[in-house]
């Protein structure tokens, strides 16, 4: 059995290295629908074609292959479904019985299927009406029928309302009617007055059919202002607003990223999008190096239950990619979650809060974190930009934090979490709610106003808008915060009235202004807000090894090789036995054409490890080549192949080594059956050819 735990939300802090999938960008590549495959063109012209949104028939449109249109149609009627979890798709259901109808009771008299009708395109969007009025027989009126809705106010439309439908010309398919396109006298058989005059077809229709004149001007029951003979616009609107009600029955937001995760999740999770709240910061650490702090606070928690046990494994898979596409960190973690009874009662009605950290060394990124639920096949996102500054001396100031509540919490062994600033820990929610009885904390970073004989040439402002309208600003100078480059501030909310606010920090120099950041946030009319469950972990203390070996990683990868090699040197001095901090080194070494070291370095880890990975054989083996050694290459790759197997990367290697020993026979066995793997490598090949005339 799964439970699903609506808005929870909670915070874990790791530390993981391996590979990650990344969020792909969108390719608006959408094919016309005459090319689509019969099936699919059938179904998004006529089955779903009046309650598929604009978003969802572009993606649709985009996809390139047959079983992602299945996959896609599937997580339409999903996101639809009123139970989900059961078998039964009560909206799909119902939605395939109003075709039914529409093509059984109003395509007669017409060339058309019903579905394809004015009535039968209303029928399918708003189903039954609570009534209809049919005039029928009456020879100065043309056939008429006045729908009645109520109760649709959840699709946007008006608590009660009216539709008509007149027969033109007495024959063929009844079309829907419009106050100011027809007007009264477009119901009237015969009538010979002013086709502007509104008021006289009004009353001359008044006289024939009261209750059709009724709603001749205003489709909207009670409406003011409609009498005086001018036609309603609100009716006008009301009509077109029904034509995409459908369309706020479903939030669009899982097709696009059906579109750019289908080919990063598994085909089980693909069509199970949920939404999420998300926080991005980023926060100098007192080590001088910026950590990216993040909440994801997806909208439902789904557990299996079994017994007093309720459990699942979430899956967290991040990267961080430059402006050309390079990935330049990645992250993989598996998080396991299990509640009792009693666990469960405390959180049941309370969002839950995934929070984390890693170093980034500077530059522009795109970060893409994919969150996925092994127990309901489930997955959410978070994505943005990031700016990481250099670490210079001209002010900064990093983005706010906006919390509820805070506490002093003395770091353990100065290690570090998620989201504190210095010795405080700061309570916050993603989606930024806060009700009057809260007190409102802001907490942010300034950098390059250290100095005590500075501060005073420094100002910040505070200053608070609603709709633009400032309600609130104060004053305060940096030597007011004695913890900088932290810095906390405290606003009470109780003279604040529930809206929609926005609050402005600048930092001035002289009067000038430097610097400023913004954030929004809501005052809700709630006396209580559930807060969330946050599940956290500490990260190692800032001297940590880790820390170097990544940002030297990352360095690595921008090929900024000079300011890589110290953080990577750092790390395997620290720990000369780590298999990560030997191979990442080992690799910029190879990179640097700095041969020599590198047999030192790996040797011993190849030694060490009972199952070593194959990048550690093809490193070493390629450093022995390259120091002129191809009978130590040959030892390692041979060493390789037992291990993982043959490839043609190893058999080119191996290929090499004997050649170069003077080994033709050995060379050109090694290299043919590299060709039997892949047939496509022409270097290869020659070499095969050349060796074969010497042969």
């Amino acid at each position: 059995m799964i439970t699903d735990l609506s808005s929870l939300r909670f915070q874990l802090l790791g530390w993981g290295l391996g590979l990650v999938l990344a969020a792909a960008g969108v390719a608006w590549t959408g094919q016309p629908a005459e090319k689509l495959p019969e099936r699919f063109r059938r179904w998004l012209e006529e089955e779903v074609v009046y309650i598929i949104s604009p978003v969802e028939k572009e993606v649709f449109q985009s996809l390139q292959h047959d079983r992602e249109r299945e996959l896609f149609i599937q997580a339409f009627w999903e996101h639809r479904d009123p139970t989900p979890g059961d078998r039964d798709n009560e909206f799909r259901r119902e939605h395939l019985r109003r075709i039914n109808h529409a093509d059984r009771y109003f395509g007669r008299g017409t060339p058309k299927p019903g579905w394809k009708t004015d009535r039968g395109r209303i029928y399918i969007i708003l189903g039954e009406p609570t009534s209809i009025q049919r005039l029928e027989g009456r020879g100065q009126v043309y056939p008429s029928e006045i729908w009645f809705y109520q109760g649709k106010t959840d699709q946007g439309l008006p608590p009660a309302f009216n539709l008509v439908f007149f027969q033109e010309s007495g024959v063929g398919e009844y079309r829907l009617y419009s106050p100011l396109a027809d007007g009264p006298q477009a119901l009237m058989t015969s009538y010979f007055g002013d086709p502007m005059d509104y008021l006289s077809a009004f009353e001359e229709l008044k006289e024939l059919a009261p209750e059709l004149s009724a709603v001749s001007l205003s489709l909207i029951p009670g409406e003011s202002n409609v009498w005086q003979g001018r036609p309603s616009l609100s009716s006008e609107l009301l009509v077109n607003r029904v034509e995409s009600a459908p369309q706020s029955l479903v939030s669009t937001q899982y097709a696009r990223k059906f579109l750019e995760y289908k080919d990063l999740v598994e085909v089980e999770y693909s069509t199970n999008y949920i939404g999420c709240d998300s926080l991005v910061n980023i926060r100098r650490s007192p080590s001088r190096v910026y950590f990216v702090h993040y909440a994801i606070e997806p909208e439902r928690l789904s557990l299996n239950a079994d017994g007093s046990r309720y459990y699942t494994t979430l899956g967290l898979n991040g990267t961080v990619t430059d402006r050309q596409g390079i990935v330049i960190h990645q992250f993989e973690k598996s998080i396991p979650l299990q509640f009792d009874e009693s666990q469960i009662e405390q959180i049941r009605h309370r969002p839950v809060s995934l929070r984390d950290m890693f170093p980034l060394v500077p530059g522009r990124y795109k970060l893409s974190i994919l969150l996925t639920n092994e127990v309901s096949k489930e997955f959410t996102s978070l994505e943005r930009d990031l700016v990481i500054p250099e670490s210079v001396g001209e002010p900064q100031m990093t983005g706010l934090l906006l919390g509820y509540r805070m506490k002093p919490d003395v770091p353990d062994e100065n290690r570090l979490r998620p989201f504190q600033a210095g010795g405080i820990q700061v309570y916050f929610q993603a989606n930024r709610i806060f009700t009057r009885q809260d007190d409102l904390i802001l907490s942010y970073q300034i950098h390059g106003v250290v100095p005590s004989e500075e501060r005073q040439l420094f100002e910040i402002r505070y200053a608070l808008f609603q709709d633009d309208r400032q309600v609130r600003m104060i004053s305060r100078h940096p030597g007011d915060y004695p913890d900088l480059p932290n810095v906390l501030e405290t606003f009470s909310l109780a003279d604040f009235q529930p809206a929609h606010y926005r609050i402005r920090i600048t930092l001035l120099a002289s009067g000038r202004e430097l610097l400023w950041e913004e954030a929004r946030l809501d005052i809700t009319h709630e006396a209580v807000v559930p807060r969330p469950w946050v599940y956290s972990k500490l990260l190692a203390p800032t001297d940590h090894p880790d820390y170097a070996y990544v940002l030297g990683t990352q360095l690595f990868r921008k090929q900024e090789w000079e300011k890589a090699q110290p953080l990577l040197e750092k790390a395997f001095s620290a720990e000369p036995s780590n298999l990560a901090y030997g191979l990442g080194l080992a690799r910029l070494l190879l990179a640097a054409r700095d041969y020599q070291r590198i047999p030192e370095i790996l040797s011993p880890l190849l030694d060490s490890q009972s199952s070593p990975p194959f990048e550690v054989y093809l490193a070493l083996g390629q450093a022995y080549q390259k120091v002129g050694k191809p009978d130590e290459a040959l030892e390692v790759f041979q060493a390789a192949v037992q291990q993982h197997g043959l490839n043609t990367l190893l058999l080119n290697a191996i290929g090499e080594c004997h050649y170069r020993l003077g080994q033709l026979r050995e060379a050109l066995s090694a290299w043919s059956r590299s060709l039997e793997l892949n047939r496509e490598q022409p270097a290869i090949r020659k070499l095969v050819q050349e060796l074969t005339v010497k042969k």
